[in-house]
């Protein structure tokens, strides 16, 4: 590991909260950290990991050669937008029409009724289903390419947000490598559903905000020391911007985004609490109200509103989209506002309906509370085809089953990141916690409702970051005494061994991989997971 790499891992062990003097002798180091060695060194380990995912979520894509879980939904609604805007009802045997025919989506227009379909998700998920249909064909590789890309730069950009996170190549490369080789994170990549744009978005703000942390915090270093009660004025704060872009677009996927709009929102400001207390403001509180919040929640929900509504463009432009004349054809209050946007608001009113109401059984609903230890994976496919395996019997599944060694250690480390934020103020604990707790608190109000496991393919990035950041802990400092840094490496270094041991044993029934019946059942660790 190189020295700055070491330098950085070491300062794990300590209280990180970028506030105490003892950090740093001057202010710019107090509120901005140095980097690690940068240049092909900062990339290198984020990239080669990136490498890696590639690899696992792009060989053998269209495999399944089958329409499998609710990919039977998202890929026909994407081909509706290519086709028409907006979501329109298909025929009956219509998944069958698609994987015998397959092509172009031009080909495939009479699979559709004339009727729109009430769909209950924003389109921006769908868009990115669509897109892979429109350069691959409507084909199982050509709905899920998009999707796997969009897993493959997941895995780029945790590594490097967890670099400048942590001041560390090595603890963000491990961050990016735990995401790349998660049976979880390859199975949704694998497969043309929603939540894993939802996590692409939800990770590009939490760095985007991060940008913004470093950048603000140079500048209040360029103003020096102050002992005035607010402290100046920060206005132009462009990574917040992109944030509330990416945040639109995350709700714009599946409304579960606002969650994070809510949670991210809160976290920016109070870094801005933490950056001013460092120069020296007197009433940092106050400075946060009075300076920060209001462009805070313009550039964030202000933004992320704009861009929200903006996904809904082919819905606006058609005329036939589900209830798109609902306010023009009838009388609905608050005719001051424009038709179109009142039918917006009807059918959101409609969807929420729906979503609030959903209790009905399924085979595969899981309780929030077992989602961290992967107590209920969901099953995408299962087929026992014939004599494709060398055995009698043979298995074929694809079930969304996180790494169980990563999962377990990952929710340990989220507890000793609670101890690490709350005994000893690092920030960046309290910053991976908040994106965790965004992702998942929210659904505990929701367990009478059908809710699936998968879903926690939006809060895995912030539990792999936390278990990289455990595991520099267990590392330990570079100047420690005695053996403590070869234990703390043979204690690291075994667990990545066994993480990619598992993975290699979990990989057949995360990809669709025939294998024979006893092999599968060998994998079918708890009743649960069958």
């Amino acid at each position: 590991m190189s020295g700055v790499s070491a330098m950085a891992t070491s300062s794990l062990a300590q209280p990180a909260s970028a506030e105490p003097a003892e950090i740093s002798s001057t202010l710019a180091e107090r509120l901005v950290p140095p980097m690690p060695a940068g240049g092909w060194r900062g990339w290198a380990g984020p990239v080669l990991v990136t490498l890696i995912a590639a690899v696992l979520r792009l060989v053998d894509l269209g495999r399944p050669n089958a329409i499998a879980f609710d990919e039977t939904y998202y890929v026909k609604d994407g081909l509706s937008l290519l086709l028409f805007g907006y979501e329109r009802g298909s025929v009956d045997g219509a998944d069958k029409i698609i994987l015998d025919t397959g092509g172009g989506a031009s080909g495939l227009t009479s699979i559709f009724k004339p009727d729109a379909s009430f769909v209950v998700h924003p389109p921006v998920g769908k868009w990115v289903i669509a897109s892979g249909e429109q350069v691959f064909g409507v084909t199982p590789f050509g709905w899920r390419i998009a999707v796997a890309i969009l897993g493959i730069l997941s895995v780029l950009a945790v590594a490097r947000i967890v670099r400048r996170l942590t001041r560390s190549n090595l603890i963000g490369t491990l961050a990016g490598f735990f995401l790349a080789i998660d049976g979880l994170a390859i199975v949704m990549s694998r497969t043309a559903l929603l939540d894993n744009s939802l996590m692409f978005f939800v990770i590009l703000a939490f760095g985007a905000l991060l940008l913004d942390r470093d950048r603000t915090r140079a500048r209040l270093a360029k103003f020096g020391e102050t002992t005035s009660v607010l402290g100046p004025a920060l206005w132009w704060r462009p990574w917040r911007l992109v944030a509330g872009v990416c945040l639109g677009l995350a709700c714009g996927v599946k409304w579960s985004g606002l969650y994070f709009v809510v949670a991210f929102g809160l976290l920016t400001v109070l870094w801005d609490v933490g950056s001013r207390r460092t120069i020296g403001v007197r009433m940092p509180f106050r400075a946060m109200i009075v300076r920060d919040a209001i462009p805070a929640f313009l550039s964030i929900v202000g933004v992320a509103v704009v861009v929200y509504v903006a996904t809904w463009t082919g819905w606006f432009l058609s005329s036939d989209g589900w209830d798109r004349t609902w306010a023009a054809d009838g009388t609905s209050p608050f005719s001051w506002i424009p038709a179109p946007l009142r039918s917006l608001w009807h059918y959101h009113a409609e969807a929420w309906s729906f979503h609030t109401g959903l209790d009905a059984d399924h085979s595969y609903e899981a309780n929030v509370w077992g989602w961290p230890v992967q107590a209920r994976p969901t099953s995408f496919y299962y087929e026992s085809p014939d004599g494709v395996c060398g055995a009698s019997k043979c298995s074929q599944e694809v079930l969304a089953l996180g790494n169980p060694l990563i999962w377990w250690a990952a929710t340990a480390a989220l507890f000793h990141q609670a101890w690490r934020w709350i005994g000893r103020r690092d920030w960046r604990s309290g910053a991976v916690l908040c994106g965790f707790l965004a992702g998942w608190f929210p659904w505990v109000f929701f367990e009478n409702r059908t809710i699936f496991s998968f879903y926690s393919i939006v809060f895995l990035p912030f539990m792999v970051m936390a278990l990289a950041m455990s595991l520099g802990v267990v590392l330990g400092p570079a100047n420690a005494p005695g053996n403590r840094r070869i234990i703390g490496s043979v204690a690291v270094g075994s667990f990545i061994v066994l993480a990619i041991a598992v993975s290699w044993f979990f990989y057949p029934i995360w990809t669709g991989l025939p294998i024979p019946y006893d092999q599968w059942n060998l994998r079918m660790w708890f009743p649960s997971w069958v």
